[in-house]
């Protein structure tokens, strides 16, 4: 691996002596462009990048305010897009210490080698993991699963590995505080760029005292896109299902000769799916409407309302049920299980920046 043709990035936010450490670390291994973006830290933080400075294989970066981790990231990548002609790929590490020299050159070889991008994940079954992080990583690590079907050992990992080719995609990801980094994982799904992960060290200092990230309001951000998915597709069910009832009563009702659980489940999901179909181009994928995504979007809505229908149709004659309610009951249960593939079909297929 030819170091000289790697940069390491590592954002920093008000570090301590631990940041020099790693810096003074990285250059007796042989790493020769290490780029220290200063993320508006306070005045009593500068001797540190002071020192930082002094390192010949150092270059600073400064941001005048504090902007957030990733909008330190991008300034990193875009950097380095620009001024590093000759250079391979990029490592992003934290700047508290926590991701030892080893890893740094692990994940860097591997990024290399596969021309892929690669996470450092660590082991979350150690003692010495604080409760918080090791539930968190549960939580995310099982809704990547549940709605990417991606495998993540560490999703919170900020130790990462870019090919030169993927930073103008990564550049894209929407966010500049944390919910940044969890935006690259959904961008590196939906383009399927490949993705290797690398076991290394788990290193939490002080009970990882030293993180600046905000449960509540980073949680939000992180989970922003899930969120907002979930939202739109909650509003939809509830025209989809009110919907269909009040149509299958009126049905049943007027005795019409169609199969009235088809009619409803079409006329429901025609009404429905305009409203979910918009929200979900304009605010949580921020596609611009179209007619490719328009007919993308009403070919998998179709395939839906026929597996759909299909399956209450089925349910209904195998458990003999014959009241709207229960039909309803039956179609929720159904449109649940399909609402995690649907997601995973609209995010790479339908609303595909790479298709435009």
């Amino acid at each position: 691996m030819d170091k000289q043709k790697i940069a390491v990035v590592i954002p920093a936010y008000e570090p301590d002596d631990k940041m020099i450490d790693t810096l003074k670390a990285l250059t007796l291994a042989g790493f020769e462009d290490i780029l220290v973006v200063d993320d508006g830290s306070s005045q009593q933080c500068q001797w540190v990048f002071e020192e930082a400075s002094k390192l010949p294989q150092c270059t600073l970066l400064r941001h005048p305010a504090n902007r957030g981790k990733g909008a330190a990231l991008k300034t990193a990548f875009s950097f380095f897009l620009k001024e590093r002609p000759e250079g391979v790929a990029v490592v992003t590490a934290d700047a508290d210490g926590q991701h030892l020299v080893k890893d740094i050159e692990a994940v860097g070889e591997v990024c290399v080698k596969e021309e892929a991008v690669v996470l450092g994940v660590r082991d979350f079954s150690g003692p010495q993991v604080p409760p918080k992080s090791k539930m968190g990583n549960r939580i995310t690590s099982g809704v990547f699963k549940l709605f990417f079907g991606m495998n993540l050992q560490d999703t919170q990992t900020g130790l990462r590995a870019f090919p030169r080719k993927y930073l103008e995609a990564m550049l894209k990801a929407e966010g500049e505080r944390y919910e940044y980094e969890t935006n690259m994982l959904f961008v590196i799904n939906k383009l399927n760029i490949p993705l290797k992960q690398v076991q290394i060290e788990t290193v939490y200092l002080d009970d990882n005292k030293s993180s600046h990230f905000r449960v509540v309001r980073d949680s939000l951000r992180v989970y922003g896109l899930i969120l907002k998915y979930l939202c739109s597709s909650a509003g939809a069910s509830v025209i989809d299902v009110v919907g269909y009832y009040l149509i299958k009563r009126a049905a049943d009702s007027l005795l019409l000769p169609i199969p009235s659980t088809f009619g409803a489940a079409f006329i429901a999901r025609v009404i429905s799916s305009l409203f979910n179909y918009v929200v979900n181009a304009k605010v949580v994928f921020r596609d611009k409407t179209n007619a490719r995504t328009l007919v993308k979007y009403y070919g998998l809505a179709a395939v839906q309302i026929g597996i759909s229908a299909a399956l209450v149709y089925l349910m209904e004659h195998v458990l003999l049920i014959t009241t709207p309610g229960l039909s309803t009951l039956i179609k929720v249960v159904v449109d649940t299980v399909l609402f995690f593939f649907s997601f995973r079909i609209q995010h790479k297929w339908v609303f595909n920046d790479k298709d435009k």
